[in-house]
């Protein structure tokens, strides 16, 4: 059993604690059975789960409904979803993520047609969403995005290739960046509602990745994209971008604390049956050592990333530094509390289809995507020698 007394924190209210309760027994109610063919029908189990979300109203915490441009999302109510579903099964939390993250630009910056066209049928799982912000050559650069929108009367036509796009193939829509002149800054990036319908753009291929999750490269040859289908103004893609990014990097940093959670459930149930040596495992200093380690790793991601929630939903537009925190601690933390759990487990925790052994492969890619490690590095340093520098 997880440990769940970070709940009574006072970063959250009796409703982010009713709502954990909720989808903890949702998850272990359903997960199994969504997810059994998840090897045969990846695609399938992907959508099937989604659709299992909706119909719950679960997916109605990934979207601004009806508050029109400017809407708000409850980080803490997306952490905690994407904590307990990360801690039941990473394809579970993927699923659930990209519904909110493909989606993010338009409950937060979508005009009220924009809203009312699309966001109802991502929070009744009926529709898909993708978020194609990365290039073969632009992923954390995303000045060097080169996908161009060339602007008509009364539409735009796009024109490049965007990759590492997850839910390529299965969405319905895609938030699609691109810029609309040559300057090779970021003041021309603009955001657009690209449809999976539209013949101007393909998937070119399907990428395999170790923890397999459905993503792809997306190819747009002169697609026509209506001018009510740009999102907020031209110029704004970059802002719209960073501010969907503000919000789930935090929670990114939750899935994370999920899948070391469960790593350390795992861990305490094994060590305290598996005989050595006359007696237990959990006997002895150094596995006690190690299981120090991973719970205060735990503990402190967990402090990092409710922190980062609160101050967004309560105190502040922006959590720039508090994210990217969050995110770095809690996602590298998690790789070694996994990686922990495996020296633990022994030949178990190497076992392709054992729990552990997932999990080591499903955390890695954690460290990378909405900014990896590095890039968390680099902004928390620019953010805490702000107020140090003078002009």
């Amino acid at each position: 059993m997880s440990d769940t007394s970070f709940l009574n924190w006072p970063f959250l209210d009796d409703r982010h604690r009713a709502l954990a309760i909720d989808i903890d027994a949702w998850s272990s109610a359903n997960m199994q059975r969504l997810t059994e063919h998840e090897e045969e029908d990846l695609d399938g189990t992907c959508r099937d789960i989604v659709k299992a979300l909706g119909n719950a109203g679960f997916l109605h915490h990934a979207v601004s409904l009806g508050e029109g441009p400017g809407g708000k999302l409850d980080v803490r109510s997306l952490c905690l979803l994407r904590e307990t579903l990360g801690r039941h099964h990473a394809l579970a939390d993927f699923a659930f993520a990209m519904q909110g993250l493909g989606s993010g630009p338009i409950s937060l910056f979508g005009s009220p047609q924009q809203q009312s066209q699309f966001l109802p049928a991502v929070a009744s799982g009926d529709a898909l969403a993708a978020f194609a912000l990365s290039e073969p050559e632009a992923g954390s650069d995303v000045r060097a995005m080169t996908t161009q929108a060339e602007e008509r009367a009364d539409h735009f036509i796009i024109n490049g290739e965007k990759t590492w796009i997850s839910n390529a193939g299965l969405a319905n829509f895609y938030t699609v960046f691109a810029r609309t002149g040559e300057s090779g800054g970021t003041k021309d990036i603009c955001c657009f509602i690209v449809q999976a319908d539209n013949p101007g753009l393909r998937v070119s291929k399907r990428i395999e990745l170790i923890a397999p999750h459905p993503i792809g490269t997306l190819v747009f040859e002169n697609c026509i994209v209506p001018r009510e289908n740009l999102v907020g103004s031209i110029g704004s893609g970059l802002g719209i971008a960073m501010a969907t990014l503000d919000v789930f990097r935090t929670t990114v940093a939750a899935a994370a604390l999920g899948m070391a959670r469960r790593a350390l459930d795992e861990t305490l149930s094994h060590v305290a049956r598996r005989k050595v040596f006359g007696g237990v495992l959990s006997d002895l200093q150094l596995v006690q050592g190690k299981l120090s380690d991973m719970a205060v790793g735990i503990d402190s991601s967990a402090l990092l990333v409710y922190r980062s929630a609160w101050t967004k939903d309560c105190l502040a537009q922006r959590v720039t530094r508090e994210a990217a925190m969050a995110k770095l601690h809690a996602t590298e933390s998690a790789q070694q509390v996994i990686d922990a759990a495996v020296q633990l487990h022994g030949g178990m925790g190497v076992t392709k289809g054992h729990i552990i052994e997932s999990l080591y492969r499903d955390v890695r890619a954690l460290r990378i995507y909405e900014g990896a490690s590095e890039v968390q590095q680099t902004i928390i340093a620019r953010q805490t020698l702000a107020g140090h520098i003078k002009p």
